[in-house]
């Protein structure tokens, strides 16, 4: 028997029949489904230090468990002291089963781990189904040693949804496990 994610099992067997049965999809594939999950860190003090993107990468693969890749400016800014085509952060884009392994670790283990959770924003979507989340700091993953931390940063992390409505997708996520702050049920 091959190995078969805890996450996409879950949506197969419970999620899908849920979704089918309060919106009225008549085929398995209207259904909405996770396409991919993007997480990009932006290092604003990269101008001053080139190192500082290095360790975002590092910090970032070792997060996701894929390698992530340095993003550049796409244009000057000179109050920022920023030149076109400088290093300012780094991204990664996970699809299939390590996205849902990305995100069953930032559901059931990272997000607990936020000081005073109470849940995620429910108003974060972007009106096409897809939800984007800020992650203030990247000590919540267990991956990240904190000795070898020397700045504390933060993330984007972009959920894309087949969902045409923002209410299929935040159904969703609701059912795959997400924690919303207001639990509408």
């Amino acid at each position: 028997m091959s190995y078969q994610n805890r996450l996409r099992k879950h949506y197969m067997d419970q999620v899908v029949p849920a979704l089918k049965e309060k919106f009225g999809y008549k085929s398995i594939m209207e259904v909405p489904k996770i396409v991919k999950i993007s997480i990009n860190q932006g290092v604003g003090s990269a101008t001053q230090d080139k190192k500082l993107v290095d360790i975002a990468v590092a910090e970032l693969s070792t997060i996701v468990g894929q390698k992530a890749v340095p993003t550049k400016s796409k244009k000057a800014v000179s109050n920022f002291k920023l030149r076109e085509d400088m290093p300012i952060g780094a991204k990664v884009t996970l699809r299939r089963d390590r996205m849902y392994e990305f995100l069953d670790r930032l559901i059931t283990v990272a997000l607990p781990r936020v000081r005073d959770f109470r849940g995620v924003s429910d108003t974060a979507f972007d009106g096409r189904g897809n939800y984007t989340l800020g992650v203030t700091e990247q000590i919540i993953f267990p991956e990240i040693d904190l000795d070898k931390i020397n700045k504390i940063a933060g993330m984007d992390v972009t959920i894309v949804t087949t969902a045409k409505t923002d209410a299929e997708a935040f159904e969703l996520l609701k059912h795959m496990g997400m924690p919303f702050k207001n639990q509408k049920n």
